[in-house]
C-alpha cells in the first residue's frame, strides 16, 4: 500500500481550504462583474469587494478605507517602499535587517542604486535585530524603516511593538515623519495583528500562507501615510494600486483570514506541540544538528535545523522521495546554491548553513506524519553522512 505523502512546507505555500473554494466560486460565474461597473452585475462585485474589505480590516483593527487590495505580499512590500519613498519627493535614508525577504531586500538594493542609504540591521543568534541598533540607525532623513514580524525561513520573531513605541517617540521631534513597515506575510492568520499595538503606518500580508489562493494580497496604509502608486492605470484602489481587482481571491483571501482567525488559539496549540515533537526527536536520535532559532522567540510552525556536514538540497531530496516535502529555505530563493543569507547574518557557520532544512507545518499535519519523519530522517541523515568526506574526516 503506498504511503501517504507529507507536506511539511507549508511556509512557501499552503493548501487552499474547501469552504475558501466554496466561497470563491460564485465569483468566477455568476456574480463576475467588474466591481467599477454601474451595472448589477459591477455592484455586486462591488459590493462582494467592499464585503471583503471591511472583514480583513476589522481583523486588523484597523478601517476599511486604510485597505488596499494587491497580486501578492512582494507587491505590497514593492508599494510600500517604493510608495513612501516616491512620494517623499527627495532622497533619503531607508533602514531594514540582513534577515528580510528578497521582496525587501531586493526592492533596498534597487533604492541604493537609486541614489538612497540603506542600513541594514543586524540579527542575533536567534535572528532577532536590535531596537537600540535601529535607534542608531535613525538619520535626519531617514525615510521609512521596514522590519518583517516573522522571519520566513527561521521564524523569529521581531520586536515589531517595541518598535513602534520607539519611532513613535522619535516622530515627536521630528519635521519629516519616519514611516514604520512591518512585512506580516509569515503571521497573517498565525498571531492576531492589531495595526494599533504593532504601531506599524504600513503591514503586508498574502492570502496563501493561510490557505487561501495564490495571486492576492493586502497593504494596510495608516491614513495620513504620505504614498504614491508606483504603477499607474485607473482609479482602482484610491489610484495606489490601478488595475481591475481579483474580486473572488479577494473573496477567498477574506474567507480564509476569517477562519484562520476563528482557530488561531487552537491551530497554534496543535503546530506548536507537533513542531516540539520532531525537534525534540531530531536531538534525540539525529547527533550534530544545530536549531536555528529560539522556539519562545520564534512563530510555532517554523522548525529550521542544520544537519552538519551534508547538503540541505541533498537531503530534500531524499525526503521527497520517502514521500515528505521540505524546504531548504525560502520558496522564492529556490535553486540559489549560496548559503541562506538570514542563517549567515544569525551567524551560523557555512557547513551548518548548507545543511539546513526548514520543517514548516499547517493546521492539517498530525503527529502520526511527525512520527513518519522521525522514521525515515535518521537513517536519511546516516547514509548522505556516509558520502560526506568532511563527515568521514570528522570521525575517523
Amino acid at each position: 500500500m503506498k504511503k501517504k505523502r507529507i507536506y511539511l512546507d507549508n511556509s512557501a505555500t499552503t493548501a487552499v481550504r474547501s469552504e475558501v473554494i466554496k466561497e470563491m466560486r460564485p465569483y468566477f460565474s455568476a456574480i463576475y462583474g467588474n466591481p467599477s461597473s454601474f451595472h448589477s452585475f459591477g455592484r455586486k462585485a462591488h459590493a462582494a469587494l467592499n464585503n471583503a474589505r471591511e472583514k480583513i480590516a476589522s481583523f486588523l483593527n484597523a478601517d476599511a478605507s486604510e485597505i488596499f487590495f494587491t497580486g501578492c505580499g512582494t507587491e505590497s512590500d514593492n508599494i510600500a517602499l517604493f510608495g513612501i519613498v516616491n512620494a517623499a519627493g527627495k532622497k533619503g535614508g531607508v533602514i531594514s535587517t540582513k534577515i528580510e525577504h528578497h521582496a525587501i531586500l531586493h526592492s533596498c538594493q534597487r533604492l541604493e542604486k537609486l541614489g538612497y542609504e540603506t542600513a541594514y540591521l543586524n540579527a542575533d543568534k536567534d535572528g532577532v535585530v536590535s531596537v537600540d541598533e535601529l535607534v542608531k540607525a535613525v538619520k535626519d532623513d531617514t525615510l521609512i524603516v521596514s522590519v518583517m514580524h516573522a522571519n520566513n525561513e527561521v521564524g523569529s520573531l521581531q520586536p515589531i511593538e517595541k518598535i513602534g513605541e520607539v519611532l513613535k517617540k522619535i516622530n515627536r521631534d521630528r519635521a519629516n515623519k519616519i514611516y514604520f513597515h512591518s512585512d506580516c506575510v509569515q503571521t497573517a492568520g498565525k498571531i492576531n495583528l492589531d495595526v494599533e499595538k504593532l504601531g506599524v503606518d504600513l503591514l503586508s500580508i498574502s492570502a496563501h500562507k493561510f490557505n487561501g489562493p495564490k495571486g492576492v494580497g493586502a497593504l494596510y496604509v495608516r491614513k495620513g501615510t504620505n504614498i504614491a502608486p508606483i504603477t499607474y492605470g485607473g482609479h482602482h484602489e484610491q489610484g495606489l494600486r490601478p488595475g481591475t481587482e481579483n474580486v473572488a481571491y479577494i473573496v477567498g483571501m477574506a474567507k480564509a483570514l476569517e477562519l484562520s482567525v476563528k482557530e488561531i488559539e487552537e491551530h497554534d496549540k496543535h503546530i506548536r506541540s507537533l513542531r516540539d515533537k520532531l525537534k525534540n526527536g531530531i536531538i534525540e536520535r539525529i547527533p550534530n544538528v544545530i536549531i536555528n532559532s529560539s522556539g519562545d522567540k520564534a512563530v510555532s510552525n517554523i522548525l529550521n535545523v542544520s544537519f552538519n556536514y551534508i547538503e540541505g538540497e541533498a537531503l530534500l531530496l531524499k525526503l521527497d522521495m520517502a514521500g515528505i516535502a521540505v524546504s531548504t529555505g525560502s520558496a522564492c530563493a529556490s535553486g540559489s546554491s549560496e548559503p541562506s543569507h538570514v542563517l549567515s547574518a544569525m551567524g551560523v557557520a557555512a557547513v551548518a548553513a548548507q545543511g539546513a532544512v526548514r520543517f514548516s507545518f499547517g493546521w492539517q499535519n498530525t503527529r502520526e506524519e511527525v512520527e513518519r519523519v522521525l522514521e525515515v530522517l535518521p537513517k536519511i541523515v546516516k547514509d548522505l553522512r556516509r558520502m560526506s568526506p568532511v563527515w568521514n574526516n570528522q570521525n575517523n
